[in-house]
C-alpha cells in the first residue's frame, strides 16, 4: 500500500526520502463504449470515442500529487449509447462509473466511489481533439470527463486523509458551474437530487461533514485494519455509523448517504454478517435500514 503512504505524507507536507516522488498521471481508466442499440451507423466514430476518452483520462496530469506508475487509481467508465444523431454529432448516453482502491494488508480492492449518470450527453466527432483548459470549459464532453476525474481523485483522497479531497472537489465544483452555462442535462443544482451538481454540493455542504469524516474512518481506521485486527476494525466502523446517520438526518433530501450504501452494500453486509457483537449488528441494521429501507432484504443478512 505504498500509495497510501505517499498520498498521506503529501497531504501532511512530508514525504519519506525512501519513496521517490514521481509526477505520473493519477488515473488508470478503462473506458467501454457500448453502441449495440445503434444501427446503421459506421462504427469508427464509436471506436474513436472510446480511444479518445481513454487517452484523455489517462494522459492528463490532474493534480500535483506524486503518483508512481503502480499507484494509479483504477476506474471504469462503462458508457451505453442510447441515441446517436449522426447529422448533429450528438450522443445521448448513460454512464456507469466506479473507482476502487486497495485495502491495506490484503489483495482486496474496495469501491471508493460509484455513480450511474443517465444524462451523459455530448457532441463528438471522430476527429475532435479533447483538451482540458480550466479557465475555458465550453465543451460538455470535456466538462463531463474532467468533473469525474476530479471526483474520482477527490473521493480516493477522502478515504486516506480527513477531507483529503477538498481541493479536487472544489475544482469539480468549478467545472459543474461552467457546465450550468451549457445546454446539457445533469448540471442544474436544483430539481434532481441525484445529478452531478446536487451530489457534489451536498458532499461539500458543512452540514454533511460527518459523511466525509465517516468515509475516512470507514476506510483508514476500519477496512485498512480489518486484516490485522478485525474485531477492533469492525467496532470502529460500527461506532462511526453514528456519523453516517447524522449526515443522513442533517439533509433529508440528499442522496449522498444512500449512494454510499448502494455501492458498499455487499461489503457492509460482509463486515457484519456472522461476525461481530449483537450490538454492532443491531446498530448497523438500524442505520442502514433508515437510510435505504428498500434494501431491507439485504440488510436482514446483517442479523445472521
Amino acid at each position: 500500500m505504498n500509495r497510501h503512504k505517499v498520498i498521506i505524507s503529501f497531504l501532511l507536507l512530508f514525504a519519506p526520502s525512501s519513496l521517490p516522488l514521481v509526477l505520473a498521471q493519477e488515473l488508470e481508466a478503462r473506458v467501454t463504449v457500448n453502441h449495440a442499440q445503434i444501427e446503421g451507423t459506421r462504427t469508427e466514430v464509436f471506436d474513436a470515442l472510446q480511444t479518445k476518452l481513454t487517452d484523455f483520462l489517462n494522459n492528463h496530469k490532474w493534480t500535483e500529487i506524486p503518483f508512481r506508475e503502480n499507484e494509479k487509481i483504477q476506474c471504469n467508465f462503462n458508457i451505453t449509447v442510447n441515441t446517436y444523431k449522426q447529422e448533429e454529432n450528438t450522443f445521448e448516453c448513460s454512464l456507469m462509473m466506479n473507482c476502487s482502491r486497495p485495502v491495506y494488508g490484503s489483495n482486496y480492492n474496495t469501491i471508493a466511489y460509484a455513480v450511474n449518470d443517465a444524462d451523459f450527453t455530448f457532441v463528438f466527432t471522430e476527429f475532435d481533439q479533447l483538451e482540458y483548459q480550466p479557465n475555458q470549459i465550453d465543451n460538455n464532453l470535456v466538462a463531463l470527463l474532467s468533473y469525474y476525474a476530479y471526483m474520482i481523485i477527490g473521493m480516493d483522497l477522502d478515504t486516506m486523509a480527513p477531507k483529503g479531497g477538498t481541493d479536487c472537489f472544489q475544482i469539480a465544483q468549478d467545472i459543474a458551474t461552467a457546465g450550468e452555462s451549457m445546454d446539457f442535462p445533469g448540471w442544474k443544482p436544483f430539481g434532481d437530487m441525484s445529478n452531478r451538481c446536487a451530489l457534489l454540493n451536498d458532499y461539500l455542504d458543512t452540514s454533511m461533514e460527518g459523511m466525509r469524516e465517516f468515509n475516512y474512518i470507514y476506510h483508514r481506521k476500519g477496512l485498512d485494519r480489518m486484516f490485522e485486527a478485525p474485531d477492533s476494525a469492525r467496532a470502529t466502523i460500527a461506532d462511526a455509523l453514528d456519523l453516517l446517520r447524522e449526515a443522513n438526518r442533517a439533509k433529508t433530501m440528499s442522496k449522498v448517504a444512500q449512494l454510499f450504501t448502494e455501492y458498499k452494500r455487499d461489503e457492509l453486509v460482509n463486515i457484519f454478517s456472522k461476525k461481530g457483537t449483537k450490538e454492532e449488528k443491531d446498530k448497523a441494521y438500524e442505520v442502514l435500514f433508515a437510510i435505504d429501507a428498500s434494501q431491507s432484504n439485504t440488510w436482514d443478512k446483517i442479523k445472521q
